[in-house]
């Protein structure tokens, strides 16, 4: 008999709890639909606006991108054309390769794809040949190398595929990481984690190159893979 009083006071106990837990959900509940009663038909119309208002813009701002060439990876025939397309936009990606480098067409399968996922940048190939004036000036002596370029300066450069984990099979998404690391693209991971494959080579703590770098020994010392 004890034992049975036992349950029942420990039923009791539970059942108390789980009342006790109902009414708070229950209060907090009500809480908020008192809030949302008082807000009145003018502030629901002026919050609805402001949404529609942000939607609108950022309609709007990707008619304008799309209108400058950006999400598709395109090939551009001249040095005119080069500094055209790079008045017109914030940022710009710009592949330097030539026919006869292999490795080209590596970087041009993973440009292609990160170009319609980043509408907010331009993304363009321009063939070495036909540009010299414009190599000398930005002193590309590596094929490939991408520029990266903001507010029509160039910014940082990707040269080989040292920064990709030294490797023809990186992924998309690391040359994305890289783009990232100089705030050419939007990019939503973190920086501080590179997503190669092996990092042992590198280490964790590589973010970017430093300017001194690309322009210095690492970037004269790589070799050209015709």
């Amino acid at each position: 008999m004890e034992g049975n009083g036992s349950i029942d006071m420990f039923s009791e106990v539970i059942e108390n709890q789980f009342l006790q837990a109902a009414k708070l959900v229950e209060s907090h509940l009500d809480s908020e639909i008192q809030k949302l009663d008082q807000i009145g038909e003018d502030e629901l119309e002026l919050l609805k606006e402001k949404r529609l208002a942000a939607l609108r813009k950022a309609h709007q701002q990707k008619q304008e991108w799309l209108s400058k060439g950006h999400g598709e990876y395109r090939e551009i025939a001249s040095e005119r054309d080069f500094f055209q397309e790079v008045k017109e936009s914030e940022k710009v990606v710009c592949h330097f390769y030539r026919d006869t480098t292999f490795r080209c067409k590596i970087l041009d399968r993973h440009l292609a794809i990160l170009a319609k996922k980043h509408l907010e940048t331009k993304f363009l190939k321009l063939n070495v040949e036909k540009a010299p004036f414009l190599c000398e000036r930005l002193r590309i002596k590596v094929i490939p190398t991408l520029a990266l370029l903001r507010d029509g300066k160039t910014q940082d450069y990707v040269v080989g595929f040292t920064d990709l984990g030294n490797t023809d099979d990186f992924n998309t998404e690391t040359l994305e990481w890289r783009l990232g690391c100089s705030d050419v693209i939007n990019y939503s991971g973190n920086l501080m984690e590179p997503p190669f494959q092996s990092q042992k080579k590198f280490g964790t703590n590589f973010t970017k190159l430093e300017k001194k770098t690309i322009q210095g020994k690492k970037y004269d010392s790589d070799s050209d893979d015709d």
